[in-house]
Parts: structure tokens; C-alpha cells; sequence
């Protein structure tokens, strides 16, 4: 594990970022409130951050305490004694996170920074890692591409990061995959098929929704989850090169009859079966998803991987089997918003840390290495890709 290194730096001098003005909800603009209007089922929510125009911050949503430190800190100075009784422990962190975010700044030398022109205020000396292993260097990769895009964008950035490492449609796969009928064929999940029989057995072929059209996915008859379902979840994702897919589907559909996954997917065109995370299987526990991925590469052994960025490796870290965990809900998450998956909830935040780090003034670090110590905040292991065990506490301020 890697342990966040932070500074002591609750008796510094803060003050509230000039760049943002703070709105109550009921004081924004009528046009805002049905947009924001999910916001307020939050008990804590004050209301939102708003950049000044012209400005380089993005607009976040605020809970009380925030708002009040916010206000306290129009004036610079020391942090009010309050923050300490209020977060105990947390306390330096949940700071430091503020000033890392933009929301307040940090004096050196006589003038107040914040992001990553703060990095060395908030953070001990870390040795720099290499990346080790198929997975990590993809998403080192992946994290370098993204700090060399022209991207302001953090939405726009976050999907160039979330399909990294996609192979491109050239005009061989779309010839052998012209349509769905031909990926199912492919598959053998048509009328006859080799694999037909065994899916009706075990598993319940579901409809095809708007959302999820570029997947075949199937429901297990056995292990159904109820719509009050509240435990977490978790993936495991299956990473042949293209070549060997319907070997590798064949395997893990056979080794499934025995799991209790409650549900996976394939991807159902030829642009889905060119991403990385091409099969994607869910449990409802890491022990079941352990069990299925050993005797997935036991029987895939020496397949060749294509790898999924920002996931943590299962067995050998050949980057042919990875596994994610299902995000905390989003207390500022809006009705409109895409549900974040695990990959879109660490590529959303990496790409608002990279967005924000390209935009200051200083060179003290790459913004990609910001955007990874700003994850480990966020209580991700890095270097491995694991969520660890105090992943999920609430934050402060949402983007």
C-alpha cells in the first residue's frame, strides 16, 4: 500500500480563492435551479462555486461546512478553531484536498497559491515510481497522453483517458464485424450457436436500452438483485487482444455456469470489441470475483492482453484480467449525469486534476504526477490501481 504523505499545514495562513464567488441556491439565477435542483436532496447542500468570468476554475457545488469556511476566509488568515473540532482527524486532509481543488489558497512567501503550485506545501517528499507492470504503464500512459492534449475540457478529457489503449476500427474489423448479427455469430450467442444453450441455462439475455447499445449483456437467472439492492459491487474485466475473443468468450462463459456473477457483457460491434474493456463481469463480492478470475486465467494462460487502463491487475500482471469497484453514490451526481463505473469515476477526477495542473503557473511537477497524488487523496493506490479500504469517505466539494 502507499500511504498519502501530507504536511502539517493546518497553522499556515488560507484564504478563500478570489477566482470563485459563492451562491446559496435559492440566490442563483431561476434558469439554474431545475438543472441543480438534484442537488438539494442533500441535506448538507449550501450551493455552488462559481468562477469568475473569464476565470480558469470550474463551477462546484458546495455542503455547509465548506461554505462557511469559504465565507470565513474572505479575509485571509489562520483556519478558524471550529475545523478542528468539526473534522478531528480528518481535518488536514479535507484542507489540503480544498486547497489542492482551487477552493482556498495557501500563502508562500508574501502571495497565496493552490493545485499543484502548492503541491510541495501539502505534500512530503515522495520518491518518484515507475510504473511497474502492463497495467500500470498504460495508465502512466495514458495520463501522459492526456497532459499532451489541447484540452481544456475536463468532460472532454476525461473520455480521451477512459478509451486509451482502444484499437482503431480499421477497415478489416469493420468488414469481419459489419453488424451485431455478425458479432453474435462470431460468438456463437445466435439461434444454433455453440454457446447458445449454455447462456439459456444460466443466464437471461436483456433487452437492448439506449444506453448500454453498444453491449449483448446477460442477467443471471439464479443470482437476481433486487431494486433495493445497496451492496457494493464489483468488475472484473477480461482483456483479450481482439484476435482471441471468442476463445476467451467461450472460456468465461463456461466458467460461469459455477460463478455467482449476477451479470456481464460483451461488446456487441466491432468498436466494442476493439476497447479494452471488451467483457465486463459483476459480483457482488471480491471473494466470488477472486474465484472467477484464477480459473479465468488458468484457463487462459499465456492469452495475449490488450489491457485496461486504470484497473488493478488479477494474477500475473500480464493486464488479461483487472478489477474495479462499484464509486460511493455521488451526493452532487445530477439526474442527467452518465452514472460513473469505476473507470469513469477515476478518469473524471484525473482528468479535473490534469485540466487544472496545465493551467497554473508553475512547473514544480508534470501535471500527470498531480493528477496521481490528487487520486491518492481520493484513497486510490496508484501505483497498483486498488481502491483501499477507506475508499468512499464523502467529500467536501464536487465538481
Amino acid at each position: 500500500m502507499n500511504d498519502v504523505a501530507l504536511k502539517n499545514i493546518l497553522d499556515k495562513n488560507f484564504r478563500a480563492n478570489p477566482q470563485y464567488q459563492l451562491y446559496p441556491f435559492d440566490r442563483l439565477p431561476p434558469e439554474q435551479h431545475e438543472a441543480l435542483r438534484d442537488l438539494t436532496k442533500d441535506p448538507d447542500f449550501y450551493g455552488v462555486l462559481v468562477a469568475q468570468e473569464g476565470g480558469t476554475r470550474t463551477t462546484k457545488s458546495v455542503c455547509r461546512d465548506t461554505a462557511l469556511l469559504f465565507f470565513t476566509l474572505s479575509q485571509p488568515g489562520p483556519l478558524p478553531a471550529y475545523l478542528r473540532a468539526t473534522f478531528g482527524e480528518q481535518c488536514n486532509q479535507a484542507v489540503a484536498e480544498l486547497v489542492l481543488d482551487g477552493v482556498l489558497e495557501i500563502e508562500r512567501d508574501g502571495r497565496y497559491v493552490c493545485g499543484s503550485e502548492a503541491y510541495d506545501l501539502v505534500y512530503g517528499e515522495r520518491p518518484v515510481v515507475e510504473a511497474q507492470g502492463k497495467l500500470a504503464q498504460l495508465a502512466q500512459a495514458a495520463l501522459q497522453y492526456g497532459q499532451s492534449l489541447a484540452i481544456d475540457d475536463s468532460a472532454r478529457l476525461s473520455a480521451r483517458l477512459y478509451f486509451y489503449n482502444r484499437m482503431p476500427l480499421s477497415p478489416r474489423w469493420k468488414r469481419q464485424f459489419p453488424g451485431r448479427d455478425a458479432v453474435a455469430a462470431y460468438l456463437g450467442t445466435e439461434s444454433g450457436g455453440a454457446n447458445r444453450r449454455l447462456l439459456a441455462d444460466r443466464w437471461a439475455r436483456m433487452k437492448l436500452l439506449p444506453e448500454f447499445d453498444g453491449w449483448f449483456e446477460w442477467e443471471s437467472r439464479m443470482v437476481r438483485a433486487s431494486k433495493a439492492e445497496t451492496r457494493q459491487g464489483y468488475e472484473l474485466y477480461v482483456s483479450p487482444q481482439p484476435e482471441f475473443v471468442r476463445e476467451v468468450f467461450q472460456v468465461v462463459v463456461e466458467v460461469l455456469m459455477e460463478s455467482p456473477a449476477h451479470h456481464f457483457k460483451v461488446g456487441n460491434d466491432a468498436a466494442g470489441l476493439l476497447r479494452p474493456d471488451k467483457i465486463v463481469i459483476y459480483f457482488w463480492n471480491f471473494e466470488a470475483l477472486q474465484a472467477a478470475g484464477k480459473e479465468i486465467g488458468r484457463r487462459l494462460a499465456g492469452c495475449p492482453a490488450q489491457g485496461v487502463p486504470f484497473t488493478a491487475g488479477i494474477n500475473e500482471d500480464d493486464g488479461l484480467l483487472s478489477w474495479g469497484i462499484d464509486p460511493p453514490p455521488d451526493k452532487g451526481a445530477l439526474a442527467w449525469q452518465e452514472h460513473e463505473s469505476w473507470r469513469l469515476w477515476v478518469t473524471n477526477r484525473l482528468a479535473t486534476a490534469l485540466v487544472a495542473a496545465k493551467k497554473a503557473r508553475t512547473t514544480r511537477l508534470e501535471p500527470w504526477r498531480f493528477a496521481l497524488e490528487r487520486l491518492r487523496l481520493e484513497n486510490v493506490d496508484t501505483e497498483t490501481w486498488t481502491p483501499l479500504a477507506s475508499f468512499g469517505r464523502a467529500a467536501m466539494v464536487e465538481e
